[in-house]
């Protein structure tokens, strides 16, 4: 798996905001075509007549092996439209987007394509939301695409374990205006990377890095996983708070089976008081484990930010 390279991300020449739930496939930076869908607000504040966006959209990033279809994913999607527009989406190796999972790395590009989908049809405001490796993927995001009015800088990764270690770039990479967001919220994100410190977790390096894992992968979760290791090693999310400067969301639950609470409170230590950290009693992992009350605090959260 190699890290994050400039592109230039295009996306599929669709209508402006339409009333009802549309999909269309968006072309990432590298080239790897992203299934994604648009639902218009639902509130009052939506589109009047169907001609004029609502100011925000909140774009969805759901969790490995998940995808735009999945019931937790549209149950999500439901909540957010209340208050916004949504895009979902499928990262890429899941659902019907093209390519293979590098689990978290280049799947930056998929949301960048999605966030600039979302400004293309109108929308002045973008929040991301993410689920697990969804999550992960929103904080490398917001630390690697920033604001125009907050100097356009891109970060770049860090070389792999023994290489020399690359230089941080302060110029906006081609192809990615637009590409930034407004808010973060990440939810039950990890806060390093290799952790194996819980079963789920060492089951699911299994599936990532053993043939016959990925073979369970495709075949049981209908999820195509690239077969290279990292190359180099993305920025951990740990070492991405710093950098953003977006208003920040912490969610995660206190009966997590895959990452116990010292990974948000690494997040949100690492954000040195520039980010909310929500631990949420009773509650398991990612988009399965959030129930509506949830969503819509969160939802309240990202109209207040």
């Amino acid at each position: 798996m190699s890290s994050v390279s400039e592109g230039r991300f295009l996306t599929s020449s669709v209508p402006s905001i339409t009333p009802v739930p549309r999909r269309t496939t968006l072309l990432t930076g590298d080239g790897v075509r992203i299934e994604a869908v648009y639902t218009p607000c639902t509130a009052g504040s939506g589109a009047a007549g169907g001609s004029v966006p609502a100011t925000t959209a909140v774009v969805l990033a759901h969790g490995f092996t998940g995808s735009a279809d999945r019931p937790a994913v549209l149950r999500a999607a439901e909540v957010f439209a209340q208050r916004a527009a949504v895009i979902t989406f499928s990262f890429r190796g899941h659902g019907r987007s093209g390519g293979r999972s590098t689990v978290g790395d280049r799947e930056v590009l998929d949301l960048a394509a999605a966030v600039a989908w979302a400004r293309s049809l109108g929308h002045r405001r973008i929040v991301t939301v993410g689920f697990s490796m969804g999550g992960s993927v929103v904080l490398r995001h917001a630390a690697l695409y920033t604001a125009p009015e907050a100097g356009g800088s891109v970060a770049e990764e860090p070389a792999a374990p023994g290489a020399d270690r690359v230089g941080r770039r302060t110029e906006a990479h081609e192809g990615r205006a637009g590409a930034h967001t407004d808010a973060v919220v990440a939810v039950s994100a990890p806060a390093r990377w290799y952790y194996r410190g819980t079963a789920p977790m060492r089951r699911l390096h299994w599936v990532v890095t053993r043939p016959l894992g990925r073979i369970v992968g495709r075949l049981g979760f209908r999820t195509r996983i690239h077969r290279e290791d990292w190359n180099p090693v993305p920025l951990p999310p740990v070492e991405a708070v710093p950098l953003i400067t977006a208003p920040l969301l912490i969610v995660h639950g206190d009966r997590d089976p895959y990452f116990p609470v010292d990974h948000p409170r690494m997040l949100a230590a690492a954000a040195r008081g520039r980010a909310d950290l929500w631990l949420e009693h009773g509650m398991g992992h990612a988009e399965n484990a959030a129930d509506g009350k949830l969503l819509t605090r969160i939802a309240d959260w990202t109209e207040s930010a």
